[in-house]
């Protein structure tokens, strides 16, 4: 396949999450031959897992810009096909007491409006009078970010697949890749046949894109490539809440507890159930614990009163890297990465799969997300990725 037509680079996607289809589209729409390999489902792995609360409200520099051109893009995709962006303010809170996450909440707003961030304080006042249907009686310290809203993680997956394929991509699902790093290789088989290796195939790519999330480690192990990364397991569920009342939820981040609600189209979603030990990817509970159910209901009864039964819950996988920033660009000639979100990898996803493909084609948009600052080997503990402190 490499060299079979010298004005189109050829590339390998392996993985069919949102970053990997975003990847993808913007490959396909700037010419290039672009097949994508995903072992399952596209959006079925921690995409179809994600909470989908998108907001752009961060501190660092390179942050910000990232959060501000996914936003721009889901706002963009909004209304094109199944996929919807729903404007929801978010507010996220320390409560009283609890001084630490206040000062770190103090010294981050003013920094994320220094780029550009439309975020402010709110006091109890304020916050009682825009969303009534929040108890808001114990927060100390709290913030909004206008810029946000959430959806449907796998419907923007779809989309973005079905984009890649009008623009020429080729998309395979239910196929297991692995990566030859010296040969840019892609050896490929039906996921159902693996463990055989019967039917292997490889094909030659000029480049490589490793997108395959909680698996992108072991991936590139068996290339003889180490990353430092960790896949962590996290928690979320849906519960029924009153439609009138839904209107004026918004979406919140209790600094304190630790945990996240927002507005769902049958009620609500509400997470965080962070393991803060690394997972086997291949072998991990995709169930939610009952511990986790019964402190979320606490948790919502706490904060919204009466709401209506549990409905689904689950778990989902995250990873992270030593300083919590993803390693996202050219790893070897040839062979690209762009994993480790931290748990802002859907929220994120429109402009990070951008970055990843103008990567491969030659620009250095994230110089900041650089892969090789590490050896690969470091130690490091999991940190929940929406902790402030």
């Amino acid at each position: 396949m490499r060299g079979s037509d010298e004005t189109r680079p050829t590339v390998a996607v392996i993985g069919g999450g949102a970053v990997g289809v975003t990847a993808a589209y913007d490959l396909a729409r700037r010419d290039a031959e672009v097949v994508v390999y995903e072992k399952g489902e596209i959006g079925g792995a921690s995409t179809g897992r994600a909470a989908g609360v998108l907001y752009d409200a961060f501190a660092a520099p390179e942050d910000a810009r990232v959060g501000e051109r996914a936003i721009e893009r889901f706002r963009e995709f909004s209304g094109d096909g199944d996929f919807e962006f729903r404007e929801t303010p978010y507010v996220w809170f320390a409560r009283e007491g609890d001084e630490k996450r206040a000062e770190a909440l103090r010294e981050q707003v003013p920094q994320m409006r220094e780029q550009g961030r439309d975020v402010s304080f709110a006091d109890v006042a304020d916050l009682r009078d825009r969303f009534s249907a929040v108890d808001w009686s114990d927060v100390g310290v709290a913030a909004v970010a206008e810029n946000a809203g959430h959806t449907d993680p796998g419907s923007y997956a779809d989309l973005l697949a079905e984009k890649a394929r009008d623009a020429g991509a080729t998309v395979r699902t239910g196929v297991e890749a692995r990566v030859d790093a010296d040969d840019l290789a892609v050896d490929s088989v039906a996921a159902e046949s693996a463990a055989a290796d019967d039917g292997r195939e490889r094909e030659l790519f000029d480049a490589i894109l490793v997108a395959a999330g909680a698996h992108t480690k072991r991936l590139l192990a068996i290339a003889g490539i180490p990353v430092p990364l960790k896949p962590y397991r996290v928690q979320a569920l849906t519960a029924g809440y009153d439609e009138e009342r839904r209107a004026d939820l918004p979406m919140c981040y209790d600094a304190t507890g630790g945990y996240y609600l927002r507005p769902h189209p049958e009620g609500l979603l509400a997470g965080d159930g962070t393991e803060e030990v690394e997972s086997d990817p291949d072998d991990w509970k995709r169930d939610a614990d009952r511990e986790f159910r019964d402190i979320t209901r606490d948790r919502l009864a706490r904060r919204l009163g009466d709401f209506g039964a549990v409905r689904d819950s689950w778990a989902g996988l995250c990873v992270a890297t030593p300083d919590r920033d993803p390693l996202l660009g050219e790893l070897r000639d040839g062979l690209f990465v762009a994993a480790g979100w931290q748990g802002h990898g859907f929220m994120r996803a429109p402009a990070l799969g951008e970055a990843a493909a103008e990567s491969i084609l030659g620009e250095t948009p994230l110089p900041e997300f650089d892969p090789n600052r590490f050896e690969g080997d470091e130690e490091f503990d999991v940190v929940e990725g929406m902790t402030v402190e």
